[in-house]
């Protein structure tokens, strides 16, 4: 996204929103340039009166308006930078809420080709990039400019061929500006990257420390750790760098322009074309002057960080995604609760290549269960994602009772599907707010039961909180049995018509097995289910099975028909369903 393009988006979508603000921020700013200038101004009739005339009248009145002068420049510049730091953080807010309402409402595929870390990265590094330019940079351009416009008048007021010299610096500091500018750019995105990174392995390392400990790995991750970090150092050093860069430009050019000043004011001075009051004053101007413009220089790097960051987040914000919710189609109407899949392809966007299912056509049966064989890879867990338009298909349709998914409302849809997958997914919460989060309204008495009929009664009433136990970053304080139970408790509240199994007793043992199997029957009593498992326990219940390999239907039938007429499936009963 081009700079100006994302320049018109922040502003139209979220700082015209402040825009009240923005303009008092202004207003203040021009008491600061004024009563800034002021000051400067009042060092001529100060020299000339009390200094060289002697006039006692003035000896309290001037010392009074220039304690004025400064308070209105420190209580203006208060107010300005208060509002505008209040914009900043609202339009941070206001970015980051819709960044997270994007990353919620993205397609799986879409959140599954990024690393985390990168987009934690644009949502805390590259948001604050942007509050930087709205509270520093764009309160700066009000006051910085305003301010040396001002001092400039009062500079041409005590002597025009001054400042005709003067000026000359402001020229060759936007030169400056512009340079370090476009260095900023490129330093920043890479600055961003490297935060990325770090965060991208900071999560790998709180998601494997186990794993880390397991292999003894610590001396290994922690040279990792050191380069992470040392990149991103680098990285934010330079940044730094540059920022800084435009000082020791803008000391030696004023250095150079005071010098050359004072010898040009001698030599008018001794000629009396200009007088000692009149030389001071300019002098406090010029010296005023020298901060708005060395402010300015950087501005321009702030402005180029804060677009540049903008140009990373608003693609992000605008994600388009493939799956259409079809709010305002019809709801999908169940009936049978049949599911066919009619010649369906699909491959994934970062592997278009290679089709995960080729052609696939298949039914099943509503009230029924059904299994679905294969070995891994073979696109089991593809199909059953299909089902509540996780993923959509690139070729053929999906229909329920006769109408095509694609066509009626996902709310619809997804309200009558349950799913107990194989990677149980957990919140940092309650027992009680993990069950829940299948059915919000539901009341106390329904989550006990759900937990009863999945066998989670036992090990709950053993914790010190019991359903108020707080279990962790993904149930981290429970076992793999455990989290599965809960897992299987969500699908008993929802109580939908359609059940979807990936490997759901795949972390039990064999007496808590038994127990589930009784009441994943009672579960899956009358529903649509599919189940995806490696347990002749688990299969032997479903009506047909379908052996899938490599995306395609390979073989159908019963158990017992399978072990005669297919090959694939004997031999993946006997490597892998025999021995349990």
């Amino acid at each position: 996204m081009l700079k100006s393009e994302s320049f018109k988006r922040l502003y139209r979508d979220y700082t015209s929103k402040f825009i009240k603000k923005i303009i008092l921020a202004a207003i203040f700013s021009v008491v600061v340039a004024l009563s800034t200038s002021v000051t400067a101004w009042l060092l001529d009739p100060a020299i000339e009166n009390i200094f060289l005339n002697k006039d006692k009248t003035l000896i309290f009145i001037i010392p009074i308006a220039i304690i004025l002068a400064f308070s209105a420049k420190g209580i203006s510049l208060y107010f300005a930078k208060l509002l505008m730091i209040n914009v900043s953080e609202e339009v941070k807010k206001m970015l980051q809420i819709d960044m997270l309402k994007s990353f919620i409402k993205a397609d799986t595929e879409t959140i599954e080709n990024k690393h985390s870390g990168k987009y934690i990265s644009n949502l805390n590094f590259d948001v604050n990039q942007i509050s930087t330019m709205l509270s520093d940079a764009f309160l700066s351009i009000f006051k910085d400019s305003l301010t040396l416009v001002c001092l400039l008048f009062v500079m041409f007021l005590q002597n025009w061929k001054l400042s005709l010299i003067a000026i000359l610096m402001i020229p060759l500091a936007s030169i400056t500006a512009k340079i370090l500018g476009k260095r900023m750019n490129k330093v920043s995105t890479q600055a961003q990257e490297k935060s990325g990174d770090l965060n991208r392995y900071l999560i790998d390392l709180f998601k494997n420390h186990k794993i880390i400990k397991i292999f003894q790995r610590e001396n290994f991750e922690e040279q990792r750790s050191e380069i992470f970090v040392n990149n991103f150092k680098e990285k934010s050093a330079k940044i730094a760098a540059v920022y800084i860069r435009s000082t020791p430009i803008m000391e030696v050019l004023t250095g150079i322009m005071i010098a050359f000043l004072i010898f040009y004011s001698g030599k008018l001075i001794i000629s009396g074309e200009l007088a000692i009051n009149n030389f001071f004053s300019f002098l406090a101007a010029m010296m005023l002057a020298y901060q708005p413009v060395k402010t300015l220089t950087k501005v321009n790097v702030a402005i180029g960080q804060g677009l540049a960051a903008s140009a990373r987040i608003i693609p992000i914000i605008d994600i388009k995604n493939k799956i259409n919710p079809n709010s305002k189609s019809l709801d999908l109407v169940f009936s049978n609760v049949d599911i066919v899949f009619n010649k369906v392809e699909f491959a994934y966007s970062s592997n278009l290549e290679n089709k995960v299912l080729k052609d696939l056509s298949l039914k099943f049966k509503g009230g029924k269960m059904t299994a679905l064989v294969g070995y891994s890879g073979s696109g089991k867990s593809t199909i059953l994602n299909m089902i509540p338009r996780i993923y959509s298909p690139h070729k053929g349709n999906i229909e329920i009772d006769g109408q095509d998914i694609a066509n009626k409302s996902l709310v619809s849809i997804r309200k009558e599907i349950s799913i107990v997958d194989q990677n149980t997914t957990l919140f940092d919460d309650t027992i009680k707010n993990n069950i829940r989060y299948a059915k919000p309204e539901a009341n106390d008495n329904e989550i006990f039961k759900a937990a009863e009929l999945a066998m989670c009664k036992e090990f709950i009433e053993k914790l010190d909180n019991g359903y108020e136990t707080i279990i962790g970053e993904n149930g981290v304080k429970l076992s793999g049995g455990e989290k599965q139970r809960l897992s299987i408790a969500r699908a008993f509240l929802k109580k939908s018509k359609i059940i979807l199994l990936d490997e759901a007793t795949s972390s039990l043992d064999s007496e808590t097995e038994e127990k589930i199997q009784k009441a994943l029957s009672e579960l899956t009593s009358n529903k649509t289910t599919i189940v995806i498992a490696h347990r002749l326990s688990t299969i032997l219940n479903s009506e047909t099975i379908y052996v899938v390999d490599e995306g395609r239907i390979i073989d159908t039938g019963s158990h017992e028909n399978l072990l005669i007429n297919s090959e694939v499936y004997k031999n993946f009963y006997e490597k892998q369903i025999k021995k349990s």
